[in-house]
Order: structure tokens, then C-alpha cells, then sequence
């Protein structure tokens, strides 16, 4: 047996055992619950190709909340604090975080931090407000993500110096691991074959090129007006942008299986079927049910549950196979009563693993297109997903979706929701 696996058995072992409490019960209504009555993006855009390559990251998170405030016409001044998820830029992105908010409309009484819990740092900063509702510390608040990868993507986002101390750890040294090697480590380890992820990769786009076609996107995409530059930063052009630019129409699995390999010559993750390098922001806002109906605002959905698992670094795109299960015992739920999964592609490796791992039934899984189409703005993704998953269980009639991602350095994260 691998040492992953067996590091694995001990985790199952461990949540096999755990027992949980469930707060918020799906089915039932109650005024504590904790309820979305916004949820917005920008579109996802290719990052140093796309129409967001010129923009910086704090216009297009303060383009998000303008529009959320408009669309709910809640007054600014109730909105007690912001948590923003980023990942790539210096300082954590906490002064620009702070410019948006106010350049939205924000009164200066409003509070805001910044969080990285990488990949998931969107979903974790809907969570902490949820929580933070939950345990009355606020009664409204706004959990948001953004990331310029144009910007900031690279090497410059990773630490100049290292402890050898700590590097010394085989784990620890782990977390250093390029994604796209893991991503070779999760296909070999656990017999991913090329063409099984090709034709994940393949499904993302068709399923997001349809969507798109349909309007799907249309009621979760904030129209953002930004000037683009040509390719010699010169000749300034004003454009709106309410597309998401990396779908390719017309992709097969049969197309994707002539790219070679990016990371590894002997390997299966290509360009096309990991998630692509992205811009984009997402904004949700949260309150008690309670002060929903007082503000006379309509509650799309209510946050039930969360979870965060950690898993090898080396195959950190595992993760979701055991968050998802966490979240679903603290919902109280199976994994089979989820209705939709949005279900971050990283790579066509690990999203293929999980799908297998937890016999998801591949209709239920990202029937909008995943990041492989849309893209994967490290800090957006996890709030981006809640937009898009809440229209579409309204659209499909149905009730219970999850969202969920690996992160870097190995871990997963999954919340509940519940439409209403």
C-alpha cells in the first residue's frame, strides 16, 4: 500500500468516527437560519488575453457589491462587515479590499478583511460571515472573492526564503509541490487514464457552451464597463463585459487528447483539461431570515453547512472526496441527497477521482461547466460557485447543492446550501 493511501485510510477512519451537530436543518424554515439574498459575478476572464487584463482587481470587486447593493437596494450603512478571498497579491490584498468597498458605497463605519485559504478563499470568506452571523458578532454581511491572475499569477506570489528546518519534513516539503505535478501524482496513483479527464474536460465546455448559448449565465453576471489596451499597452478602448471568454466551442475529447502533456513528458495534464488562468470577482450577501423578512428582501437560498478536510500535499486535489462528506453529516444529509455539486475543476485528474470516489452521478456535477471552461480566478471561485449553483437549482427545481474545491498544500472544502 502507497503511503498516500494509507495516510488516507487513517483520515477516512477518522471522519468515519466523527460525530456531528446539526444546526441548521434542511426542510425546516426557522428565523436564525442564515440566508443569501444576493449572489453576483463579474464574467470569468482569460487572464493577460481576456477584456479584465488591463483592470485591477479592487474595480472589479467594487464593480460586484455596486451591483448588489443596487439589485436589493439594502441602505450601504447596514452592512456591518466584508471578507474578501484572495490569494495572489502582496500585503493579501487587504488595502486594495478596503479601496472597493468604499468605492462601492460603503460608509467609512463598515469594516473589511481579506482571507487566503487559497483555492477555497472565496467559499471561506462567505463561511466566516455565516458564522459570524451565526454567533451574532453581525447581522448582515457580505462574503465576497476576487483575483487579477493577469496581475499577480507566478512566481512572485510564492515565499522568497524558506526554513530548511521545516523544508526537511518530506510533508512540508510537499507544499511547495507544483499544482500541475500533483495533479500527475493524483491520475497515477489512483489510475486516472488521459482519457477519462479529456472527456471531463471535454463535458465542461460543451455543458458551459450550451449554457452560455441559453442565457443560463445571464441573471448571475454583473455587466462591467473597463478599458482595454492593445498589445502595446497603448490606444485605450472602453468595453462592457458580461461573457465568460474561455469556453471553446466545438471541443472534443478527441481534439484534447493531441495536446501533450504540460508538466510531466510522460504525463496526462495538459492545457486542456486543467481549469484555465483567470480574472474575475463574486460577491454574496448574508443575513438572518429574520432580518430578511424585516427588510422586505427575497431570500434565494440558506447556507446549512461547511467543512474543511486536510489530505497529502502531494495529492492535494483529493480533497473534495473527503470534504464533501463532512459537510453532508453536518447538514445531516447523504451524499447522494445532493441535488448539484459545483465542483471546482482544477485539474480533470482530481475532479474525475472525486466523481469516482463518492459515485457521483456525473448529471449532477457542474451542469453549467466547471473551471476547465470558465476558468479558476484563485480567490472568486469559491464565492463564483454560489452564484452560479442557486439559479440553477431554481432552474432544475430542485433543492440541496453543494460547493466544493482541493486547495493547495492539500486540502478540501465544501459547503451546503439550500434553495429556498
Amino acid at each position: 500500500m502507497s503511503s498516500a493511501n494509507a495516510r488516507l485510510n487513517t483520515l477516512n477512519d477518522h471522519l468515519a468516527g466523527a460525530s456531528a451537530t446539526v444546526r441548521t436543518k434542511i426542510g425546516v424554515q426557522s428565523p436564525d437560519d442564515v440566508v443569501i439574498v444576493s449572489a453576483l459575478r463579474t464574467a470569468i476572464t482569460r487572464a493577460k488575453k481576456g477584456p479584465f487584463k488591463d483592470t485591477c482587481p479592487e474595480e472589479l470587486l467594487s464593480a460586484v457589491i455596486k451591483a448588489i447593493l443596487t439589485s436589493t437596494k439594502i441602505d450601504p450603512s447596514l452592512i456591518d462587515d466584508v471578507v474578501v478571498g484572495n490569494v495572489l497579491p502582496r500585503g493579501g490584498g487587504a488595502t486594495v479590499a478596503r479601496m472597493a468597498c468604499l468605492h462601492a458605497g460603503l460608509p467609512e463605519r463598515s469594516s473589511v478583511m481579506t482571507v487566503n485559504r487559497q483555492c477555497s478563499s472565496g467559499l471561506q470568506a462567505v463561511v466566516s460571515i455565516a458564522t459570524a452571523i451565526q454567533g451574532g458578532l453581525i447581522d448582515i454581511g457580505l462574503g465576497c472573492g476576487v483575483e487579477s491572475m493577469t496581475q499577480h499569477y507566478g512566481a512572485g506570489a510564492m515565499p522568497e526564503a524558506i526554513s530548511e528546518k521545516v523544508n526537511a519534513l518530506p510533508a512540508a516539503n510537499d507544499c511547495l509541490m507544483p499544482m500541475g505535478i500533483t495533479s500527475e501524482n493524483v491520475a497515477k496513483e489512483f489510475g486516472v487514464a488521459r482519457d477519462r479527464q479529456d472527456m471531463l474536460a471535454a463535458l465542461s465546455h460543451q455543458k458551459a457552451e450550451a449554457a452560455q448559448k441559453a442565457g443560463l449565465f445571464d441573471s448571475e453576471i454583473v455587466p462591467v464597463t473597463v478599458t482595454v489596451l492593445d498589445a502595446a499597452g497603448e490606444n485605450p478602448k472602453e468595453v462592457t463585459v458580461a461573457r465568460d471568454d474561455g469556453i471553446r466551442p466545438g471541443t472534443t475529447a478527441e481534439k484534447l487528447g493531441k495536446l501533450k502533456p504540460a508538466f510531466d513528458a510522460d504525463g496526462f495534464t495538459t492545457a486542456g483539461n486543467a481549469s484555465q488562468v483567470s480574472d474575475g470577482a463574486a460577491g454574496v450577501l448574508l443575513m438572518k431570515r429574520s432580518t430578511a423578512q424585516r427588510l422586505g428582501l427575497s431570500v434565494l437560498g440558506k447556507f446549512v453547512s461547511s467543512a474543511v478536510v486536510g489530505v497529502p500535499p502531494n495529492v492535494m486535489g483529493i480533497g473534495p472526496a473527503f470534504a464533501i462528506p463532512a459537510a453532508c453529516q453536518k447538514a445531516g444529509i447523504k451524499v447522494d441527497d445532493v441535488d448539484i455539486f459545483e465542483l471546482n475543476e482544477a485539474f480533470a485528474s482530481q475532479a474525475v477521482y472525486c466523481i469516482d470516489k463518492l459515485s457521483i452521478p456525473l448529471n449532477k456535477v457542474n451542469p453549467k461547466g466547471g473551471a476547465i471552461a470558465l476558468g479558476h480566478p484563485l480567490g472568486c471561485t469559491g464565492a463564483r460557485q454560489i452564484a452560479t449553483l442557486l439559479p440553477e437549482l431554481k432552474r432544475q427545481g430542485k433543492k440541496i447543492g453543494a460547493t466544493t474545491m482541493c486547495i493547495g498544500t492539500g486540502m478540501g472544502m465544501c459547503a451546503i446550501f439550500e434553495r429556498e
